[in-house]
Parts: structure tokens; sequence; C-alpha cells
């Protein structure tokens, strides 16, 4: 699997398409890419919210944008960093993915609809470049308990399958999967990040190619596939610790 990154100019809200800054750096011409089949473009959250104009001034009330965007949250006097845990896109996340970070003083929100931003940039590219099998995800960063540090995550993804179901099937010595499923989409959402960085390095896309075991599909996917990522908080591994708390209800 190669996965490369994409240095852009500085995009801020005055950029007002996400399609029209990709056409700035795939195309023709030596100082753009082009997009083979069987790839898939990594494109992080913030630049698709910046397009959209998803920001508010650091003047404005943080806890009531929290409230705003997210499902459920728990009080901020839970943790002892001053941060609030929140489920929004069916998202266990901090701060229902509220940035300050490469924002230009501003609180930078996710994306309105992360699913259909992953579909219009998937149908942008196969109508560009007449592509067949293209993907596309939308990433964000996340924490994982008991670990420091940030990995990647799928917020949307489009043009190719983002589980692989093991269940049922033989291990190599004969035991047969009871539970196993690659989440394909969040496992590239991490490599890419890599590549990009979280910091100043300026890379927000990255386009990954010669990837192994992915299923692409020439569409959308499905409500049905798309529901399939979903766990319910009862039903999820972590449900002793997810239902011990008391959620309190967002506004999303």
């Amino acid at each position: 699997m190669q996965i490369s990154a994409i240095k852009t100019h500085k995009i801020t809200t005055k950029d007002t398409d996400i399609c029209l800054v990709l056409d700035r750096y795939f195309g023709l011409g030596s100082d753009r890419r082009s997009i083979p089949e069987k790839s898939i473009l990594a494109v992080t959250s913030k630049i698709v919210s910046l397009t959209q104009g998803r920001v508010m001034p650091l003047t404005s009330d943080k806890q009531a944008l929290i409230e705003q965007e997210s499902k459920f949250f728990l009080p901020r006097t839970s943790s002892k960093y001053d941060v609030q845990f929140t489920i929004t896109n069916n998202i266990l996340s901090a701060s229902a993915g509220i940035d300050e970070s490469n924002a230009d003083n501003q609180y930078v929100l996710w994306p309105k609809d992360p699913q259909e931003s992953a579909n219009s940039i998937r149908e942008y590219l196969v109508q560009k470049f007449g592509l067949k099998e293209v993907g596309v995800i939308i990433t964000d960063s996340k924490t994982t308990p008991l670990r420091w540090g940030v990995t990647g995550i799928s917020l949307a993804h489009s043009g190719f399958a983002a589980l692989k179901d093991y269940i049922g099937t033989e291990d190599l010595f004969g035991r047969k999967f009871a539970y196993e499923k690659l989440n394909t989409a969040d496992t590239l959402a991490s490599g890419a990040i890599v590549v990009m960085g979280e910091g100043s390095e300026q890379t927000p896309l990255a386009l990954i190619t010669d990837v192994p075991q992915v299923e692409f599909q020439d569409r959308n996917p499905t409500q049905e596939e798309l529901q399939s990522l979903v766990i319910a908080p009862e039903d999820d591994l972590y449900a002793p610790l997810l239902t011990s708390v008391e959620w309190k209800k967002g506004k999303k």
C-alpha cells in the first residue's frame, strides 16, 4: 500500500467549494496529480468544514456549541482535563469534534453532513477522471482509552466496503470467527493521518494506492451498509463503561 500526502495552500473559509480545492491539485499538468482506478482519496474533515463555512468565532459559547452538535454529552466536570465526551454521528468523541487547531482563531465544527460530502467528492472524481472504482474517506483523529496520542477515524466513506466480515470463516487452525470484522475505513484513515500529520504540515489530502483486500464499489454506500457500522451502546463491547454514566441529551 502506498500513501502520498498532498501539500496544499492554506485552506480557509475563503475557499467555498471542496471540489474547487481538489481541482487545484488533481488533473492534467505537471503540477497536478492523476488519480488511478482502485485508489482512495483521504480528505481531512477540517477542510471540508472550512469550505462549508462550518466555523464559529472563539467568542462563541463552546458549551452551547457542544450541546448543539452532539446527540449525547457528559458534563465537563466529569473530566480532569475539562473536556467533554460526546456521541455524535454515532461516534464517541471529545467536544463533538469541535476543534481550534489550524482554524485561524475560530472553532471548526464537523462537516454538516460528512456522508453527503464523501458521496459528492467521489462523484466528482468519477466524473473528472472517468473512473469506475475510486474511494473517498473523510478523516478525523480520535483518542483511544488508556493510550496517549490520536489515531485516525473515518467520519464517512464512499466507493468501497467499509467492513470486511470474518464471522463464520475459519482461522489458520480451523477455528471459526465469532465476532471478527475489519473496519477497513477506519484503518485506512489511520494510515492516511500518519502521512498527513496533525500539526502545521499543511497536507490535508492523501492519495492511497495499491490497496490490497479492499472491495471497491462503483456507488455510494447504502443505508443498510452504513447502519452495519453502528453498534448501540448497550450492545457494545464497552457497554459496562458507556452505560454506567448519565448521558445528557444534546440537540443533534
